[in-house]
């Protein structure tokens, strides 16, 4: 029985399920109202995964939960995830999962549901099989049934206080350990803490001492720490590089696997290694440490400017492979566990009419630089191999030599496929490499050389596509994991002359801004005086400074005058709060003019004003309905211009929902960070602070805020909030620091929004 889409022989057997959807609602026969609002998407997205079998079976699995009395959890949560589930261990998953869940409704633990399948996903693509999945389970019962408490005196039992902090932060573990030492350090709190609830808890967070420590135990390897002394001595003796060795974990990283990189500091090297393809996690250590100190030793930094994210790749390939040949030469004992480690992908693994096999293709130009029998077919690969040791026997080996033939292979292996958002990464990941962080610097970009990389979805895009995104749990001090389902959608139109007559309405401000943008609107030439080299002679300090050598004075030799470029260097996202309190009349007002209109009426002058100045910029607007269903609207585009499509989509503004702000700034930054330019700009428009109506802890959805805008900040997105909420102190520079302005009467809005980001990029 397939997850993937079949094809029955009959027309009979497979029903159109775009135009039954209704039929499949009634199937599922669930009245709670945050089911229905979502099952459509969910229905389409799995249809897309689900075999007819498969679906049957997924949409009567929803409907069993929602009769179990346990809300709606966990049916959002099943219908947004299981698809992945199926795809990942198989249909016959299904019933090992509905028999836990039978058992654990009979417990007092049965809460938890909506948590366990939140996880699922992310715990699945750990385990990586059904019956690994069917051990997990036994350990998720074995831990409720000793961690519940039981009342004697009531002859009651209390739920299990370990048991949801276990499902939470399983996926996260289960990276780092196998399932055998998961449960070992599962049974050890269980032993350690059997009679206090609360450090029970403390200890499945992750939030103890004695819980980290006992985990790093179960992870086998070799650790840094260890080693340090002897792998500093190598350094020394081989390398003359007294060096510090920094650690970082890879045991507690959610989003972003860590790699070895140099900076000022000294070598940040994980904190373990274990033992793979032969290799000893001692080894793995020297390897790296050996190819980090061969950078640092031959290395040169290069100009990231003007440089494409493939010729980026390119390079850092070819001098990676430039710095093992050296280190080779030097060490010839390393080869062996080096080409153990180098991945060796099979040559026509990857498919160039279904993915980029960019990584693919670079992967085995490294193997084959390196290993002399690699055996390889391919004709550009093998010519570029051969140029690349012409280069080293003639002394032609450095960093900017790497670059060129770089570029040369790039031009001579292109495919079309090159520019496929899937990307092939099986066998591409070299483990005992840096990040390459040390050979790149960055100057001044240059409009004409970059293109746009962001643009809003096209007007045929679906009806909606979904993204998962995690949020900050200040509590617990880590993320929760795909906790957020955002829908993007392309917002639909309404009637573009009403943006054109709010132009007009507003005419006096609009000369006013006139004025301000012929200011700042950058000349394309600037004049540099007084320079002591220039292109032309600056004839009044030349006559100067003639006087000043008849006068029998010093003259100035400064004579000269240059010419340079000017322009702006900046992208800007605007992001509008669309939560239903926007619908409310403005107060004080003796119109009935609702916020709303006025947030059209400001948009449309700052998007006419940055127009002119030319900046490229998106708008976006954002509400939420719970974490399962936040949406965000496409307003406009980057690539766009501000023509009668986004305007009509600006004037056909609705407020709705609740305001889960930092799902919304994350997603608006992914667009943003494609934008290359010198500056990028996050500017959100809001009414109040982050609320939604499935948290109680207005704290939360603050801290989480926050470290999205953390978050863009170390990606280089400068974020500013502009709150129409005039209590908004006390929350506000919580989230945003300094940045933010306060505009306390709403009616002023329309004046102030264009204001506001003219001081900003001034």
């Amino acid at each position: 029985m397939p997850c993937s889409p079949d094809s029955p022989r009959t027309p009979s057997e497979r029903p159109d399920i775009e135009s039954r959807t209704e039929d499949w609602r009634q199937r599922l026969d669930c009245a709670f109202d945050p089911v229905q609002s979502i099952f459509a998407d969910c229905l389409t997205a799995a249809r897309e995964q689900l075999g007819w079998a498969a679906l049957a079976a997924y949409i009567d699995t929803a409907r069993l939960l929602c009769k179990l009395g346990r809300g709606a959890e966990p049916v959002l949560a099943f219908l947004e995830g299981w698809p992945t589930v199926c795809q990942r261990l198989g249909p016959g998953s299904l019933d090992t999962v509905l028999s836990w869940v039978r058992n654990i409704q009979r417990t007092p633990n049965g809460d938890v549901l909506g948590a366990f399948f939140q996880a699922l996903p992310a715990t699945a693509a750990s385990l990586g099989s059904r019956e690994l999945l069917a051990t997990y389970l036994d350990l998720l019962m074995e831990v409720a049934q000793q961690s519940s408490t039981s009342i004697h005196r009531r002859h009651a039992i209390l739920p299990s206080r370990a048991l949801p902090e276990l499902i939470r932060i399983a996926p996260q573990l289960l990276k780092q350990v196998n399932l055998q030492g998961l449960r070992e350090w599962a049974r050890q709190g269980l032993r350690q803490h059997a009679k206090n609830p609360e450090r029970q808890a403390d200890y499945f967070a992750m939030r103890s001492a004695d819980s980290r420590a006992l985990f790093q135990s179960q992870r086998q390897g070799t650790l840094l720490r260890a080693h340090e002394r002897q792998l500093d001595f190598y350094l020394r003796a081989l390398w003359d590089d007294p060096v510090a060795l920094i650690s970082y974990s890879e045991a507690f990283d959610e989003l972003r696997r860590p790699q070895p990189y140099a900076d000022a500091n000294g070598l940040h090297l994980p904190d373990l290694r274990v033992d793979r393809d032969g290799v000893s996690g001692l080894d793995q250590y020297r390897l790296t440490l050996a190819h980090l100190a061969a950078h640092r030793r031959f290395t040169q930094s290069l100009a990231a400017d003007n440089v494409s994210p493939f010729q980026r790749v390119s390079i850092e390939c070819l001098e990676d492979a430039r710095i093992d040949t050296l280190v080779l030469q030097r060490f010839p004992g390393l080869r062996k566990p080096l080409l153990a480690l180098h991945p060796r992908p099979e040559e026509e693994a990857c498919n160039p009419a279904r993915e980029s096999c960019i990584r693919h293709r670079m992967t085995m130009l490294s193997r084959a630089i390196l290993d002399p029998g690699h055996g390889y077919r391919d004709p550009v690969t093998r010519k570029f191999a051969d140029l690349f040791h012409e280069c080293l026997a003639r002394d032609l080996s450095d960093t900017a030599s790497m670059a060129e033939l770089a570029k040369e292979y790039l031009v001579a292996s292109r495919r079309p496929s090159d520019a496929f958002a899937h990307v092939y990464f099986i066998d591409t990941e070299v483990p005992y490499r840096d990040d390459n962080r040390h050979l790149w610097h960055f100057n001044d970009l240059d409009d004409e050389s970059e293109q746009d990389m962001a643009a809003a979805p096209p007007a045929n895009a679906p009806v909606s596509l979904v993204h998962h995104y995690p949020e900050w749990d200040y509590v617990s001090q880590s993320y929760l994991t795909d906790w957020v389902s955002l829908y993007e959608h392309l917002h639909p139109r309404g009637r573009a002359e009403d943006i054109e007559q709010l132009l007009h309405k507003h005419a006096g401000l609009v000369k006013r801004l006139e004025h301000i943008l012929a200011q700042l609107t950058p000349q394309d030439r600037e004049r540099l005086r007084r320079q002591e080299d220039g292109s032309e002679l600056d004839l009044d300090w030349a006559v100067r400074s003639w006087l000043d050598q008849r006068c029998r004075r010093d003259p100035d030799t400064r004579i000269n005058q240059s010419f340079r470029q000017v322009r702006r260097d900046l992208a800007v996202s605007l992001l509008l709060d669309l939560s239903a309190s926007l619908g409310d009349p403005v107060q004080g007002s003796r119109s009935a003019q609702s916020v709303l209109s006025l947030a059209q009426e400001a948009v449309a002058l700052l998007a006419w004003a940055i127009d002119r100045l030319g900046d490229p910029f998106a708008i976006a607007g954002f509400h939420s309905n719970t974490r399962h269903e936040a949406r965000y609207w496409h307003i406009k585009g980057f690539s766009e211009a501000w023509r009668e499509e986004p305007r009509a989509r600006l004037a056909a503004l609705e407020a709705a929902y609740s305001t889960r702000m930092g799902v919304a700034l994350r997603h608006a930054g992914h667009y943003l960070s494609g934008q290359k330019k010198e500056k990028r700009l996050l500017l959100i428009l809001t009414d109040g602070q982050p609320a939604d109506i499935d948290v109680s802890d207005p704290d939360y959805l603050i801290a989480d805020a926050r470290q999205a805008v953390l978050e863009l900040e170390r990606d280089g997105i400068l974020c500013h909030c502009i709150s129409l909420d005039p209590h908004a102190d006390n929350y506000v520079q919580k989230i945003f620091g300094k940045r933010f302005s306060i505009i306390d009467r709403v009616e002023r809005l329309p004046e102030r929004l264009p204001e506001i980001f003219l001081t900003l990029t001034a």
